[in-house]
């Protein structure tokens, strides 16, 4: 069988259970480290396959901090140090180098960790590996798990952003400043997160830069394929983009498009309106037994149903 006839996820799974892992599956591996808990996230990212080549070399290296970074915030811990790998093509320039290395440190910076080491090799196309450590209090981890029927469903910031961003990029459609900031520059929910973990209120969290749809899964399979019920008017699609897509694709690009670097997490109903003292964020739609569906009002007040479909980004898609 080949990767592709698995697609990522069940690669992963399968991978895991080969190591006989059975803590795989989060954001972040997790490692006990005196009173505190260390956890450890890696993403690799190619020049092809994640940078479109409207991104300068600052914006790649300022999304390779961040894609590791927002694993480290959704498990509510705070980051402490970045290690990354560079795969080099010949051709590239030093002053390229110094824009890349720029991009990183200063997504670092805006959460006050530093880049501590790394490693550099002579590659056919650009590669990037990155490493993000973060430390937490054991007591304020957010794991994946620990979901319950009658929590609300909850996101920080807005989506689609990015989404939009790609697909006009990728069509010759116009793309504003603003749009394409939240593709190149995305920034990771590390307060947010602190906050969200100190409360002690989420009762789990997932980084949903994969997409929205597919996170709900994602959450649904950690907690015994437990359901969600999501309002399609509640979803806090990006302002900006209802400019340049219909309201039915804004809503899709909302939905099954990665690269919005918020939080998706579930909190207690109860605890919403204390919770949201602290933190800015849009409650989505409620916890239910079984099923992962889409209301949405259409005229005359009438509700319709759909299922929501575990579609987002993969970089092995199954055939």
């Amino acid at each position: 069988m080949r990767i592709v006839e698995l697609g990522e996820r069940l690669l992963v799974e399968h991978i895991s259970a080969l190591l006989k892992n059975t803590t795989a599956g989060d954001d972040c591996a997790v490692i006990e480290c005196g009173s505190e808990f260390l956890v450890v996230s890696t993403d690799m990212l190619h020049r092809k396959t994640d940078f479109p080549e409207q991104m300068s070399w600052y914006q790649i290296g300022w999304m390779s901090a961040a894609v590791n970074l927002s694993d480290v915030a959704a498990m509510g811990a705070k980051p402490v140090g970045l290690l990354f790998s560079l795969g080099l093509p010949e051709s590239t320039t030093v002053n390229l180098v110094d824009e890349m290395m720029e991009g990183i440190t200063a997504c670092a910076d805006t959460v006050s960790c530093k880049v501590i080491g790394g490693d550099i090799d002579s590659h056919s196309e650009l590669t990037i590996v990155g490493t993000a450590l973060g430390k937490v209090n054991p007591s304020n981890i957010i794991y994946r798990t620990g979901i319950k029927v009658g929590d609300v469903v909850c996101v920080t910031g807005s989506l689609g952003g990015a989404g939009a961003a790609l697909f006009a990029l990728t069509h010759d459609m116009r793309c504003p400043e603003k749009v394409a900031c939240r593709l190149f520059e995305p920034v990771p929910r590390i307060t947010e997160a602190i906050i969200i973990g100190k409360t002690k209120m989420a009762t789990a969290m997932i980084d949903i830069s994969d997409g929205l749809a597919a996170s709900l899964h994602e959450l649904s399979r950690a907690n015994n394929n437990i359901g969600f019920s999501i309002s399609a008017e509640k979803i806090p699609v990006n302002k900006d983009i209802k400019q340049l897509f219909s309201k039915e694709e804004a809503l899709s690009l909302s939905l099954y498009e990665g690269g919005d670097f918020e939080l998706l997490f579930t909190v207690q109903k109860d605890k919403v309106a204390e919770l949201q003292k602290k933190v800015d964020f849009t409650v989505i739609g409620d916890v239910v037994e079984k099923g992962i569906v889409l209301e949405k009002t259409v005229s005359a007040g009438k509700i319709i149903i759909e299922c929501l479909n575990d579609k987002g980004y993969e970089h092995i898609k199954s055939s």
